[in-house]
């Protein structure tokens, strides 16, 4: 079997500029053949929309995969996006080495697979050339999640006389009660939160999976707070479908969620690595700290493999280990 290059750590940001220009294309006239190649990589992502039902921004990123590839076989004279085989996937990979994390080449990898899969069963081509590729190897990646001190003074940080503290709260005990994705919280809707049930209706945006996910008490009085006070306060005369919305009047972006939990964890004084899920990965872990079931974790996060799940005991025996060396006067 063929490996893929060994792939350094870095950014997404390098080699390939030599041959893109700043708009992610390559820097010659778009061939007809190329112009071919880009308008299958579209009829795949529409085929993914409607077998799958994935995430736009999933299929967003297929997508400029795809492109990438096409672009580079056709820059290099390689071949056409259908005439590929192993030897020239190899070759992409390898003039990507330095640029870009092992991580990346895998999805990257995981991508023309599905693209490939795809056209073999369209009839579009006889062999799949990803199938003598190999992952490239890349150290097991552990959550970063918080303790419960540090969430606490994470949840503490918004001033909630203020509709916009009052809104940032809400957010945060959510989605630390819950465990949601942050996509599944800046676009769930009022109609999906059931006070009187303590849960809310998540439909996920990975394959427009539904659940039904408890909350608790403290974070449904906040939500019954937000919705009487702070909601109100921002919407004004407008209307929204959108459970958080902003000063505006619309619904709140990933984006606008991700620079609002770098705030107030600065305010918190909280300097441990931060991600848009930092709360989603808390949730998990502090449940498994505190004894629950790794399936009933499983299903409040929405995972349909338990082995996503299980990365979380590692971080949950680690932290164990961490506070018997600091507590246990033989540890």
């Amino acid at each position: 079997m063929n490996d893929i290059a060994r792939i350094d750590d870095g950014d997404d940001s390098g080699q390939i500029d030599d041959v893109e220009n700043g708009n992610g294309t390559i820097g010659t006239e778009d061939s007809p053949a190329l112009l071919a190649d880009l308008a299958l990589v579209d009829r795949f992502c529409d085929a993914l929309w409607l077998e799958d039902g994935l995430a736009q921004n999933t299929i967003d990123a297929y997508r400029r995969d795809l492109a990438l590839l096409s672009r580079w076989l056709h820059a290099s004279g390689t071949c056409a996006l259908l005439a590929v085989d192993d030897t020239a996937l190899n070759g992409y990979f390898a003039s990507r080495h330095l640029e870009t994390r092992a991580s990346s080449a895998n999805r990257r990898l995981t991508v023309f697979k599905r693209f490939f899969q795809w056209a073999l069963r369209e009839h579009m081509i006889t062999t799949d050339p990803c199938l003598l590729l190999r992952p490239a190897k890349q150290p097991p990646r552990f959550p970063k999640t918080l303790t419960e001190a540090q969430v606490e003074a994470l949840l503490e940080t918004p001033d909630t006389a203020t509709p916009l503290g009052l809104r940032d709260r809400t957010m945060l005990e959510l989605m630390y009660a819950s465990g949601l994705r942050v996509s599944e919280l800046t676009q769930m809707k009022t109609i999906e939160i059931g006070l009187n049930e303590g849960v809310a209706r998540v439909v996920s945006g990975k394959g427009n999976k539904e659940r039904l996910v408890p909350f608790g008490t403290e974070a449904g009085d906040w939500l019954r707070r937000y919705l009487a006070e702070g909601r109100p306060a921002l919407l004004g005369e407008r209307a929204c479908e959108a459970l958080f919305v902003t000063q505006r009047g619309e619904g709140m972006t990933r984006q606008a969620f991700w620079h609002l939990i770098k705030r107030h964890a600065r305010e918190a004084e909280i300097y441990a690595p931060l991600s848009p899920h930092t709360l989603r990965h808390a949730f998990a872990t502090h449940l498994l700290n505190h004894g629950a079931d790794l399936r009933v974790v499983q299903l409040l996060l929405g995972h349909a493999d338990i082995s996503t799940t299980q990365i979380y005991t590692h971080v949950a025996r680690e932290r164990l280990r961490e506070l018997h060396q600091h507590h246990h006067p033989r540890g």
